[in-house]
């Protein structure tokens, strides 16, 4: 599928949950949120049903995310159907790894290609402090469970932010050297519950510069990845690292993805105002023919870039958009 700017559009991003166990500090209040009732979220089959018209009218990569996917029942199951589509050519997870260690053998003999690890700092006490009840040795059990199978590229989401945990770059940059991770350093975006500290994140440019005055970084042009990282590997090491500048430096131009999330409305952008109803038809009957006419809607309907620097103005928090 094609947009309006002429950016192929291959990649949907599929919310299965809002429910999460954790309960991070940019992502969602201490008290969670109000969550949806189990006739507003997609059934599993719905899920599938929708995965396969996208597929036929022109996605060919899926990641699921939630809330946290891993609390959702019967996840193995909506893996291998999702992974036996024919149009799917690759189907990846985001997870914060918790629950990974007992399903990541399971995941990876149903068809699931990759995952994505949500880690925004190596030392027990501040993992305990940004999550409010998450534990990470259980994080490090899933990333190893995650190695040993093959669940390759394992990349490790680390959401940067100024006098948090700005003073652990080089410690992931370290471990990016002696273990083969990929760490993936992401600037703070206003999304939610961290639009009052958007001021506080800090520039890739800044982070590269630190990086490199340390460990010196070669261009990876052609790590596996569907998204916006600008990837380098440190010499001699045995991962790799990227950089996601969704603030200092705009890469919509490359953007091409669309989300669904629980709730079964389609975004066309993380930042668009509004949402479109996909369930609705689904649940009503809608032909494949007609599903297939919202999606293309939906790509019509991609902004040229995102408004970030203009603050978030939408209910939603991250952990209800599917990221």
């Amino acid at each position: 599928m094609e947009d309006t700017f002429r950016r192929q559009i291959n990649y949907l991003r599929i919310a299965i949950t809002d429910r999460c166990n954790l309960r991070c500090r940019y992502c969602m209040p201490a008290t969670g949120v109000t969550l949806k009732s189990h006739q507003e979220i997609l059934r599993l089959e719905e899920i599938v049903t929708l995965a396969r018209v996208a597929g036929d009218a022109g996605i060919s990569r899926i990641r699921l995310t939630g809330g946290e996917p891993l609390v959702r029942k019967n996840m193995v199951t909506l893996v291998r159907e999702l992974a036996s589509l024919s149009a799917i050519k690759e189907l990846s997870l985001t997870t914060n790894g918790i629950f990974l260690s007992g399903l990541a053998r399971p995941l990876k003999d149903a068809g699931l290609s990759r995952v994505n690890i949500s880690l925004d700092t190596l030392r027990k006490d501040r993992y305990r402090y940004i999550t409010r009840r998450g534990n990470i040795n259980s994080v490090w059990q899933g990333i190893r469970a995650a190695l040993a199978v093959g669940l390759a590229p394992v990349k490790l989401n680390v959401v940067i932010t100024r006098g948090f945990n700005d003073d652990e770059v080089l410690d992931f940059a370290r471990l990016a050297r002696e273990e083969p991770l990929h760490i993936r350093f992401i600037e703070l975006m206003p999304i939610g519950a961290a639009a009052a500290t958007v001021t506080d994140y800090v520039a890739v440019e800044e982070i590269k510069s630190r990086v490199s005055s340390v460990y010196p970084l070669e261009p990876l042009p052609d790590l596996v990845t569907n998204g916006p990282a600008v990837n380098f590997k440190i010499a001699g090491g045995r991962g790799s690292i990227g950089f996601i500048s969704a603030m200092s430096s705009h890469f919509c131009h490359r953007c091409n993805r669309l989300r669904l999330t629980a709730d079964g409305k389609l975004r066309p952008c993380l930042y668009w105002d509004g949402e479109i109803d996909i369930k609705g038809p689904l649940r009503s009957g809608a032909s494949s023919a007609e599903l297939a006419a919202i999606f293309a809607r939906a790509v019509a309907l991609k902004p040229a870039e995102h408004h970030m620097e203009t603050g978030w103005r939408q209910p939603r928090v991250m952990s209800q958009i599917g990221g």
